[in-house]
């Protein structure tokens, strides 16, 4: 067609092309297909034999028949955190293989979305059962371990190989200002608790009605119904909230979380730049993978974790120390490393978005529903924690926000952060 007035200058991608005009069915079916990506074939081949590590898929059997034949409790713990070393570099293959074709943010949000599934799956059980404090205890356990340890680990591991990692100043400053109205929704109902418990309790319970979660048993029926209340209508907001963020992440202002193009003559550190990466998997075949990697990851996690349990029990370790710091470590152990290994790899966007981008979830959306789920079936859950973890989710936000405004990252910032969990860590352990 010749051109005319109304023809544009610059066609800015609007020009018509066949893959507009091709149905829905189609694009499905050529998407199954892969249709110019690695088959099914190729892309399970590479994910199963890429690599001399994957022999240790063997124990994975191993420990789930040691943990159902009731072995001994350090050869349950052995086998199971052995076998987890495997499923995590498959995890951090198949999320590396989609960041290829859908970007880091996209990627490194399907892969915090899978990690939390695992949580909501154990927090919903805990909380069915009536552990109100295990629910909580986990939840923010993961959060601390997210945002201290992990990002901790990445900004170290990155920064040994990198003299000075970049990634998007404004999107981290969105996730850390989240962060912090999450955190201020916990402080909130503390507050509230600290103006309405009774201080000095009458001798026959007058006043105080019975309650599944002890940190409310000094508070009158009138204070508890009014934490209720704060806390599920705090819910509903967050999860509006989070529902907010997704379309501000993936839609309205995507190109924020977009990786900045790197020199194509230089490193960021003024090394060589490596050669661009041609995905070994298709996007489907993926994320298949993703999925059921996290699906057997989460029950050699489950082993784990009993084995750690009677363990500690055996050793005499703080429950509370179980719940804050132990359980999280191991049960995300496949996420942690998958984090660590593309900081390392200086994909600092798909690390944010697994450590912060995962605490966000965990804070804004997971316990929040777990609020939701526990009025709908009658637990008394509420956003009120213990004054000490709310203090200690209080200076872990507050020290990641100081340290990812810039969008700048280097080994010293992942010290002060790793530094902090310990000392919370250790704070727990004598608590």
């Amino acid at each position: 067609m010749p051109p005319s007035e109304q023809t544009p200058l610059l066609t800015n991608g609007h020009s018509p092309s066949p893959e507009r005009h091709r149905s829905l069915y189609a694009k499905t079916v050529a998407l199954v297909k892969a249709e110019g990506e690695p088959s099914w074939l190729a892309s399970y081949r590479w994910f199963i034999f890429g690599s001399w590590l994957n022999l240790l898929l063997i124990l994975v059997p191993i420990a789930t028949l040691a943990h159902y034949q009731n072995w001994d409790a350090p050869l349950r713990f052995g086998f199971s955190f052995v076998a987890i070393i495997p499923l995590a570099k498959l995890l951090g293959d198949a999320t590396e293989q989609m960041s290829l074709s859908l970007g880091q943010t996209l990627a490194g949000l399907l892969n915090a979305t899978f990690g939390n599934a695992v949580e909501i799956i154990v927090g919903i059980t805990a909380l069915l059962q009536g552990e109100v404090r295990i629910v909580q205890t986990s939840m923010l356990g993961s959060i601390l371990s997210n945002l201290l340890l992990v990002l901790g680990c990445s900004f170290l591991a990155g920064g040994i190989y990198i003299h000075e990692s970049e990634f998007q100043v404004t999107a981290a400053q969105t996730n850390a200002s989240l962060m912090t109205l999450a955190c201020i929704t916990l402080v909130i109902p503390a507050a509230y608790h600290s103006a309405k418990h009774i201080v000095a309790p009458p001798p026959d319970g007058k006043g105080l009605t019975a309650w599944t979660d002890p940190l409310m048993s000094d508070m009158d029926a009138d204070g508890q119904k009014g934490l209720l209340i704060i806390s599920r209508g705090t819910a509903i907001l967050l999860l509006g909230v989070y529902v907010a963020y997704l379309v501000f992440q993936l839609k309205t202002h995507a190109t924020l979380f977009v990786a900045k193009p790197r020199d194509p003559e230089a490193g960021p550190d003024g090394t060589p730049a490596e050669e661009e990466e041609t995905p070994e998997m298709s996007v489907v075949a993926a994320g298949f993978g993703l999925l059921s990697v996290t699906v057997i990851t989460s029950f050699v996690a489950d082993f784990l974790v009993a084995s750690i349990e009677e363990t500690a029990t055996r050793y005499n370790i703080p429950k509370t120390f179980i719940g804050l710091i132990l359980l999280p470590i191991v049960a995300n152990a496949a996420e942690h490393v998958t984090s660590v290994w593309m900081a390392m790899k200086n994909k600092m966007e798909l690390t944010i978005g697994i450590c912060v981008g995962s605490s966000i979830q965990i804070a804004t959306f997971v316990v929040p529903f777990l609020v939701v789920i526990g009025w709908i079936t009658g637990h008394e859950l509420t956003l009120f924690f213990d004054d000490f973890e709310t203090v200690a989710f209080f200076v872990s936000v507050l020290l990641v926000n100081l340290l990812i405004q810039d969008g700048k990252s280097n080994y010293m910032e992942g010290l002060m952060l790793i530094t902090l969990y310990l000392v919370i860590a250790l704070a727990f352990w004598v608590s």
